[in-house]
């Protein structure tokens, strides 16, 4: 695949040298595994897989005995196979910025309507208004992403674009028509945003609402009432804090899962972020890219989980950070 149709034994003896291919997989998985250490040990031989070689990664020597090398570096996740040697950690440099944006926004979008809407809803408990709501958020639960990215592109994209002036794709930065600079277009985040807020929308107003009803029942706020205070100083004060706990849980694991089920909706609307890249290295059978945007992805699930933790100490004195 590296070397096209026009490969011979010598050049494929050649590629399996420097990958390390030629190795038994058992070696090979220790092999990565030592390069994704911070502290690892490498071979200083030039003929040995080692991605010391060349002097192209930077990397601090602590010592070296005999042709054996122990080294502090940032992880290597080696080079993809269709990039021409670009490495993996630049190719998840250039793209994961615009996932991270377009998952910020997404989850913005599923907070801030979600809550007012879960509050809403709780208040309007059985009318109406609550009634629509919660057929709104079963419907954004039931719809896979995938089909909301193809209708919304249609939609807002090609039938209503002179109206909502919306592309179907499009990227956070693209060239202007002469190729020459670099412009940010705002515009092409509101519809993948969107989509991608959809169902974890659904989700915080379901949460929201049976939360807030829930801490509605309790003792302290019927002791609130008794003292007299509003019903929007007793939601603003007591309420919605308490309330927020399953809520929090919520986002965090949508937010990481955002980063990864990005995929289908950056793919459809051509956005130019991890899970586009990750469907072309899919397609090209890119297997570094793959593994270390899958490992970069799981890092940032635990950092996130790890943040939430802390909050939690926060909205509710009772967790105790230990």
């Amino acid at each position: 695949m590296m070397l096209g149709q026009n490969e011979d034994s010598e050049q494929i003896a050649a590629v399996k040298a420097k990958y390390g291919f030629d190795k038994p997989i058992t070696t090979q998985y220790v092999y990565y595994l030592n390069d994704l250490s911070p502290l690892s040990f490498h071979s200083t031989n030039s003929s040995d897989y080692t991605f010391l070689r060349d002097g192209k990664y930077s990397a601090s020597k602590l010592f070296t005995i005999g042709e054996t090398t122990m080294v502090v570096k940032f992880p290597y996740l080696r080079e993809s196979f269709t990039k021409q040697g670009k490495k993996v950690a630049q190719v998840i440099g250039e793209t994961l910025p615009n996932t991270f944006v377009l998952a910020v926004s997404a989850i913005f979008i599923a907070i801030f309507l979600g809550i007012i809407l879960g509050i809403i809803s709780a208040l309007y408990k059985d009318r109406w208004i609550d009634k629509t709501i919660q057929i709104f958020s079963t419907l954004g639960m039931s719809v896979p992403s995938f089909f909301s990215a193809i209708l919304f592109a249609w939609l807002f994209g090609f039938v209503l674009h002179n109206y909502t002036n919306l592309e179907m794709t499009g990227s956070l930065y693209e060239l202007d028509d002469f190729g020459e600079k670099v412009n940010i277009q705002w515009k092409n985040l509101i519809l993948p945003a969107i989509v991608l807020g959809i169902r974890p929308l659904a989700v915080v107003i379901q949460l929201m609402r049976n939360s807030l009803l829930e801490v509605f029942n309790q003792d302290y706020i019927r002791t609130a009432r008794a003292k007299g205070l509003s019903e929007f100083q007793i939601i603003k004060r007591h309420a919605v804090k308490n309330a927020l706990n399953p809520v929090v849980t919520a986002i965090s694991g949508w937010f990481a899962s955002m980063l990864a089920g990005a995929v289908f909706v950056e793919y459809i609307f051509g956005w130019n972020g991890l899970g586009k890249e990750i469907v072309n290295a899919l397609n090209t059978l890119d297997l570094p890219v793959i593994m270390g945007s899958v490992l970069v992805i799981a890092l940032l699930f635990i950092l996130i989980n790890i943040f939430v933790d802390v909050i939690y100490g926060w909205l509710d004195p009772r967790v105790k950070l230990k």
